[in-house]
């Protein structure tokens, strides 16, 4: 499987061997290595962006190599994130700030990835409240039907009713935040990623 973006500026592969993955990275000095081959600074950034260089977005394919890396890697492992550019653009400004602008993003990516993840948490509460009054208000009907000797089958259906209306928040709580969480760890272990020159 390969990914990159038209025009080779960013490139992975990887091959598969029977079931077996063979990843392109690399390591040097016992870190990983994630290599981005540029012929402009810019094209790192998304061109429609109008914000000051060290504040702009980073170009959406940019960013998934990055985090895809990461993912693959795994967020705890020692990464470097090595750009190849051509010896005129290595001494621009733009290129010296590579590092503060790469930071810049991931840090706020993390942030906004925070503030989604307390966001779903938050409204798994409301959720499991509204599911726990509706239960309530089941078990409470099913029981005035049961007292009244009639209904049988609309009293158990209540019961069941009941027990599903909680089901949605039981899985945010259980699973849904999860996804969110892992994406933190990486955009955190991003924003922190020693960046090259070369």
């Amino acid at each position: 499987m390969s990914k990159g973006r038209v025009g080779g500026a960013y490139t992975r592969g990887v091959s598969r061997t029977g079931s077996k993955q063979h990843s392109a990275y690399r390591r040097e000095d016992g870190c990983w290595l994630i290599e981005l081959r540029l012929r402009e600074v810019r094209q790192l950034f998304h061109h429609l962006d109008p914000a000051p260089f060290r504040q702009k977005d980073l170009d959406p394919a940019a960013e998934a190599y990055i985090e895809d890396a990461i993912r693959e890697i795994g967020a705890g492992q020692r990464a470097r994130l090595v750009i190849h550019l051509p010896a005129p653009e290595c001494s621009s400004e733009e290129a010296r700030s590579l590092q503060e602008s790469i930071a810049n993003y991931f840090g706020y990516r993390t942030q906004q990835t925070r503030i989604e993840l307390g966001r779903l948490l938050r409204l798994a509460l409301v959720n499991l409240g509204i599911g726990l009054a509706f239960l309530a208000a089941c078990l409470w009907l099913r029981r005035t039907l049961l007292a009244a000797g009639t209904y049988e089958l609309l009293a158990e259906g209540l019961l069941i009713i009941g027990w599903v209306a909680l089901w949605r928040p039981v899985e945010m709580f259980l699973y849904d935040w999860w996804p969110l969480l892992r994406r933190l760890r990486r955009l955190a272990a991003i924003s922190r990623i020693p960046v090259e020159v070369r």
